[in-house]
């Protein structure tokens, strides 16, 4: 392979490419932050599969959780860490270099 030639995996991440991971990345991007349960019920999870794919997020450094009190109960709001966004959006510009042009 050339140094001209991009190797398609480059940006890969498997981490991210789990599909509930993906989706999480994706509303994250997108929202900026969100609140735990509001990312289980765009995504349709329990949240204990939720707070796995979570937690594996969290242990790769891609994202980070912020706790505060709201109307008397403890929330948790979800965000994509800088090192989050770079892993989400270098594995989808992977996954378009292995598809391909549409």
């Amino acid at each position: 392979m050339s140094a001209e030639t991009r190797d398609p995996l480059e940006g890969f991440d498997a981490t991210v490419h789990a599909p509930n991971r993906l989706r999480v990345c994706a509303l994250l991007d997108t929202a900026g932050e969100a609140e735990f349960g509001v990312v289980q019920k765009q995504l349709g999870l329990s949240a204990s599969v939720l707070s796995k794919h979570v937690s594996v997020l969290m242990d790769a450094g891609y994202v980070e959780q912020r706790k505060a009190v709201r109307d008397t109960r403890q929330r948790v709001w979800l965000r994509l860490t800088r090192r989050g966004q770079d892993a989400y959006r270098g594995h989808l510009a992977a996954l378009r270099a292995i598809v391909g042009p549409s």
